[in-house]
């Protein structure tokens, strides 16, 4: 049975099957899938699992996110470690025993293979992912602005998503959303009661 810490936020259309932890602070975005079914999924304090975004495993490879793991929307992790404070990018792949080390970036529409360990601090990228660089400490600390405000997200969602009808027309002067404003009555976006 999953277990999700209280202080955790998990979309109401997320799926989690099996042998799924998730820890403080975490985001598992809509549509995401995390199947524990066959080995074990572990989200560290302040990850997030973004939109349409597929984990799973086997017994002896879990797939372990470690604290302020960042993963984009579409990507899917099989059998692996992504370590604190990296990002895996847009629509990835990351494979069975691969690790993706600490504070380390893998690219939008990345494929990194089985058994590949990404160095920490690096920018891995392609198909197969290679690494490309080394990242420079501007870029590491914009990413820990968008787990941030992932985390930050998590905070409003548990305060004030909740199901609702759509509007079948926008409201005269319809606030717009800016960062640390949060417009009220934010929806799932879901229709039903």
């Amino acid at each position: 049975m999953p277990v999700v810490d209280p202080t955790a936020f998990v979309h109401p259309t997320a799926s989690l099957i099996g042998d799924v932890l998730v820890g403080p602070r975490c985001y598992v975005g809509p549509g995401a899938s995390l199947r524990g079914d066959f080995g074990r999924i572990v989200l560290g304090a302040g990850a997030n699992v973004q939109d349409n975004c597929v984990l799973h495993s086997y017994p002896d490879e879990p797939v372990l996110l470690e604290e302020n793991a960042h993963v984009g929307h579409a990507a899917m992790l099989h059998g692996c470690v992504v370590r604190r404070e990296s990002l895996v990018g847009i629509h990835s792949i990351v494979m069975d025993g691969a690790i993706v080390g600490a504070e380390e970036f893998v690219g939008a529409g990345s494929f990194v293979k089985p058994g590949f360990e990404v160095p920490a601090r690096t920018l891995a990228m392609g198909t197969p992912a290679s690494i490309v660089r080394e990242l420079r400490p501007e870029e590491i600390s914009s990413k820990a602005r968008g787990t941030e405000t992932y985390q930050e997200l998590v905070e409003r969602c548990l305060a004030s998503l909740r199901e609702c009808l759509p509007l079948a027309a926008p409201e005269p002067g319809r606030p717009t959303k800016k960062p640390g404003n949060q417009a009220p009555g934010r929806s799932t976006g879901r229709s039903g009661g």
